[in-house]
């Protein structure tokens, strides 16, 4: 016995008006409506992440002192409630051993930042799940593509669930997040923003696998992806620890390239993970090898036979790494005021964004 199923029409056309990748189809009208989709979403968790990075530096992560998630999207209304609001917050170590004495301005002025970052991760959440119910209400994702999709959405999840213990972190004897947790914060928010490019890389540009002359590029291309995530995260610690402070002349720590109590802490391993300066001299020197990874890349494409957009795309890598480079240097010496290190965030994920778009190329074109 043989179970025939009729094909819906909508995945029933020729070929030509076709595109197969990673073992799906779908027409080409769909590609362009589900990767514009996904890119609005990716352009959200940017915007998320640099909020994030300002309610840091702002010291206005605590501000918020409960996880509503379904109806803590309203702000405080009226005089009463604001100054129930101000009263949860004056019950945690922050307000006791930090802000003792804030006004109730003041703390609007702190709060506003939290508010915005949780009140933009509803956003998203709306912003990905309204559209998926509906492309997959009328049948315009095929079915082999839905498992990605819906391991975003957990990913999402995910990342709402670490945002709260990293905030419960700090609701305790000492008033400030762990450093572990608000890097692991950071983590899933750089996965999801990595996991919406790529996605939506594969609609826009759906060429199949090319490991021939250009794979040493396609190498090259994925260690300076790796390399720069890895810088990130080594960011989330600097944030995390306020490593930015410690030192602030470069090229040199103090007197030194290498800081005398770069290895103060027993055994030498926990330095890597708890010791400001370590950290930041860490977050220094992978930036050297970042960049030294990124000129090489931009080099070998000048010497290979890659597409013209290719070429393009890592030019545009180079040029965006240096001057990340020269904005985080600037950040450093400023003593890390709010607006640089925001500006410098940004531009982590826009040398994160063009590398997804670089290894992407490098691999299928």
């Amino acid at each position: 016995m043989s179970l025939q199923i009729k094909a819906d029409p909508e995945y029933v056309r020729p070929m030509k008006n076709m595109t197969q990748t990673y073992g799906f189809s779908l027409p080409r009208e769909n590609q362009k409506l589900i990767a514009g989709w996904l890119i609005f979403v990716a352009v959200l968790v940017f915007a998320m992440v640099i909020l994030g990075g300002v309610t840091r530096l702002t010291n206005s992560g605590l501000s918020m002192v409960e996880w509503r998630p379904v109806t803590g999207w309203l702000p405080p209304l009226g005089a009463e409630a604001w100054g129930q609001e101000f009263d949860k917050y004056k019950a945690f170590p922050e307000y006791q051993k930090v802000n003792k004495g804030m006004t109730l301005d003041e703390f609007k002025g702190i709060f506003v930042f939290e508010y915005s970052h949780r009140l933009l991760g509803r956003v998203i959440g709306l912003a990905f799940v309204v559209p998926f119910i509906l492309l997959m209400a009328f049948r315009k994702i095929p079915v082999n593509h839905i498992p990605r999709l819906i391991g975003l959405l957990l990913l999402g999840g995910s990342q709402g669930v670490m945002g709260w213990m990293m905030v419960k972190s700090g609701l305790v004897d000492h008033p400030d997040v762990s450093h572990y947790r608000l890097t692991a914060h950071l983590f899933l928010a750089c996965l999801i923003f990595m996991a919406l490019a790529w996605t939506a890389l594969d609609l826009v540009h759906p060429q199949k696998w090319n490991g021939g002359s250009k794979g040493p590029l396609s190498r090259l291309a994925g260690f300076c992806l790796l390399l720069i995530f890895i810088q990130i995260l080594i960011g989330g610690f600097v944030a995390g620890l306020n490593a930015g402070f410690v030192y602030n002349e470069w090229p040199l720590m103090g007197a030194h390239f290498v800081p005398e109590d770069l290895l103060n802490i027993t055994p030498w391993y926990v330095n890597f993970l708890e010791n400001p300066t370590t950290i930041q001299f860490s977050h220094r020197i992978m930036a050297y090898i970042t960049f030294a990874a990124i000129l090489g890349l931009f080099i070998k494409s000048r010497n290979l036979n890659v597409s013209a957009l290719n070429r393009r795309v890592i030019t545009v890598l180079f040029g965006a790494v240096l001057l990340q480079v020269a904005l985080g240097i600037w950040t450093l010496v400023a003593v890390v005021p709010v607006t640089l290190g925001a500006l410098h965030q940004a531009g982590g994920m826009i040398v994160l964004g063009v590398a997804i778009f670089s290894w992407h190329q490098s691999r299928f074109s």
